[in-house]
């Protein structure tokens, strides 16, 4: 039996399972696909304390190899149920059943889709949810990117060195990202490298084989404008990653799982970090805070449960 297990290698889970483990304390990371979580898509990072400017994976590949280096065991698989209400936690996956003293669910949260039709039918021939995946795919060609926050600000600086022309499609006529990256698109679209797409929304995908065209419908006039473009990476935010536990554990209205300051959830032993839980502010800063509050908290826990 483990003391903690981690759902969640981004930089909550990682951080959370270094500071638990310098405390002594066995931990098992479950992770679906690789570490790093969201944070291993993301082109350059220019706001985490230490670091000018820094890859994503880069960053998240010296978390897991400061995690691993103390003893981090990790599996990759998906979890299939929790068994938490217990004082021994169960986790059930395709790899077999874990048992633990505590759990992290550092579960983050998944790309929002469009729900346009041809949305499916396109992904992997011109739509995508990662432009630092798949922007390399689409040099020098024109491509369009929806969203109004700082993840389609991130795409189109990514994809700005590597495509021929960008459309940001945005629902309103304000942005909600970050101002100093607006400047930046701002040059860009004095050169005519980005267009600013603005009070519209994506009616219909294009196109036989692959994307060959969005039409967008302007919501103040009601106009329909057709753009020829051969990618188009959708940035429209996230939704917490939490079907499986969201009859156990206290959500909120998005879904988002409810915590106390110390991470805490309803279910004594059980904690949510990260992109998961409710908070105003999800930036890889405040992950690594969540992770490392949830690890001094839970050392305390296991002390008092399993030993005082």
């Amino acid at each position: 039996m483990y003391d903690i297990i981690i759902i969640g290698g981004g930089p909550a889970g990682l951080t959370a399972s270094i500071y638990a483990l310098r405390a002594k304390k066995s931990v098992l990371l479950i992770e679906r696909y690789a570490p790093g979580g969201q944070v291993a898509q993301t082109g350059k990072i220019e706001n985490y304390p230490g670091f000018k400017s820094i890859d994503g994976l880069e960053l998240s590949n010296l978390m897991f190899e400061q995690a691993s280096d103390l003893g981090l065991e990790t599996i990759y698989t998906d979890v299939i149920k929790y068994d938490l209400l217990g004082k021994v936690k169960k986790v059930e996956t395709y790899d077999g059943t874990f048992e633990c003293k505590a759990v992290v669910l550092a579960l983050g949260a998944v790309a929002r889709q469009l729900d346009v039709e041809n949305e499916k039918k396109f992904i992997g021939k011109g739509i995508s949810y990662c432009a630092t995946c798949d922007g390399n795919f689409f040099k020098d060609k024109n491509v369009a990117v929806v969203g109004g926050g700082n993840t389609s600000f991130e795409d189109c600086l990514y994809l700005a060195d590597i495509v021929s022309k960008i459309y940001l499609i945005h629902r309103r006529d304000e942005f909600r990202g970050d101002k100093h990256t607006l400047l930046k698109l701002k040059e860009f679209e004095k050169v005519g490298k980005i267009e600013f797409v603005l009070n519209s929304v994506v009616k219909a995908l294009n196109g036989e084989d692959k994307l060959i065209s969005v039409v967008v419908e302007n919501k103040i006039d009601k106009t329909l404008r057709e753009i020829p473009v051969d990618g188009l990476f959708v940035a429209i935010g996230r939704r917490p990653d939490t079907s499986l536990i969201q009859d156990i554990i206290t959500l909120d209205e998005n879904g988002y799982i409810i915590t106390d300051e110390n991470m805490r959830t309803n279910i004594d032993g059980v904690y949510a970090v990260g992109d998961v839980r409710q908070k105003r502010l999800r930036q890889i800063v405040t992950a690594c805070s969540d992770g490392a509050i949830s690890a001094v908290d839970i050392i305390d826990y296991i002390s008092k449960t399993f030993w005082g």
